[in-house]
């Protein structure tokens, strides 16, 4: 898990922006809440030489404006960005570490 989304506390405000390559195309979604947990969990998918054999995922639990609460998957088109607060909390990183182009 990058550094600035491990530093990510329960009750701050983030926004998530995926992104999903289709053929020639970019399908990006955005959903913006409070952080509820962040957690590595696996799935039910075999991977060898893994934990307990399985895969697992970076996921980010928020909870919506409208009481909603949201389960992401975070991969390499991920982008998370803590909003609100003073000038210390804002802070941007793609969840797979590395700069990606839109």
């Amino acid at each position: 898990m990058p550094a600035v989304v491990s530093t990510i506390q329960p009750g701050q405000r983030v926004r998530i922006t995926q992104q999903i390559l289709q053929g020639a195309g970019t399908w990006t979604t955005m959903v913006e809440g409070e952080v509820v947990s962040l957690r590595q969990a696996k799935t039910g998918s075999w991977f060898a030489h893994s934990k307990d054999d399985r895969l697992w995922l970076d996921r980010l639990e928020i909870r919506l404006a409208d009481g909603e609460v949201v389960v992401c998957n975070l991969d390499r088109f991920s982008r998370v960005e803590i909003v609100g607060g003073g000038p210390g909390d804002i802070a941007a990183t793609p969840a797979g570490g590395a700069d990606q182009e839109a």
